[in-house]
């Protein structure tokens, strides 16, 4: 799928409606294309079967045929869970129906990392001279606040924005020089996260975001944007993806942090243990 992306990334401001709708099935849902048909693409997308075959033309490919090709290739070892999954009885047990749904959004949002965004990635939000600022929507506020915790025992500098738009802009007008604005929401994206991230980049901030898509208008600001799968087994989308990506790249900077981090969180240790802040089990 990744050489598909990358078309669409490309052209992403060239699309018209209809074909931004069919570019978010081929993003979201490239089993459906894979082993479906125009028609199914179209229901899928809400539009017509020649926005379908416009979009494949557009992004180069001979039609749907060639699309379809190309996204199959792109699933590669993926086609036979995917080939299991179609024809899996859904089932009624709860927890069962989660767990399906959970794996399936932490592999297919860990299998989609971009070897080299995620290193572009730590080394951004490893880079000491810049400031760490983390957005997230409302839904994904523990994500958010996970990641600026969790970052911030191993590097200095790192702030989570919430509160009212005043605050959050006030924080980015006195943050420091060169932050690293690390965005995460899904669609409906709230406004004033958008906003907030568009502001800092006119700034002059370096926006990561994890998104849903890279037709999301968190991505257009992003210098590297990484999709998260993020469907829920009941009425709510899932931020479980969302999570491990988090966890993938707090890991990646206490990795490369090594030395630095030892000490800081040896000192935070020490801090815990001076106050009796901690109740072993």
């Amino acid at each position: 799928m990744s050489s598909v992306a990358t078309r669409i990334e490309q052209h992403r401001d060239r699309l018209s409606p209809a074909e931004r709708q069919v570019a978010e099935v081929v993003l979201r849902d490239p089993e459906a294309v894979a082993f479906g048909t125009v028609a199914r693409v179209a229901t899928r997308a809400q539009t017509s079967g020649a926005s379908v075959v416009r979009l494949a033309t557009r992004l180069g490919y001979d039609g749907f045929s060639g699309l379809q090709a190309a996204v199959q290739d792109g699933i590669g070892q993926r086609l036979r869970p995917a080939v299991e999954r179609i024809r899996a009885e859904e089932g009624h047990d709860v927890v069962t129906r989660t767990l399906r749904a959970e794996l399936d959004n932490v592999q297919r949002t860990l299998g989609a990392v971009d070897p080299d965004g995620f290193d572009r990635a730590v080394a951004l939000l490893t880079d000491r001279r810049r400031p760490v600022l983390v957005l997230a929507g409302d839904a994904g506020a523990g994500v958010g606040a996970m990641l600026a915790t969790t970052l911030g025992l191993v590097r200095d500098g790192v702030d989570e924005l919430a509160g009212s738009e005043v605050a959050v802009a006030r924080r980015l007008a006195t943050c420091g020089p060169d932050p690293v604005v690390v965005a995460i929401d899904l669609r409906r994206y709230e406004r004033w996260v958008v906003e907030a991230v568009t502001r800092a980049v006119a700034g002059g901030a370096v926006a990561v975001a994890l998104t849903d898509s890279l037709l999301s208008p968190l991505a257009a600001q992003a210098e590297v944007t990484f999709t998260v799968a993020a469907e829920g087994a009941g009425v709510f989308d899932s931020y479980v993806g969302a999570l491990s990506l988090a966890n993938a790249l707090v890991t990646g900077a206490a990795a490369h942090l090594r030395r630095t981090a030892t000490a800081r969180l040896d000192a935070v240790e020490a801090a815990w243990r001076a106050g009796d802040a901690l109740v072993d089990g």
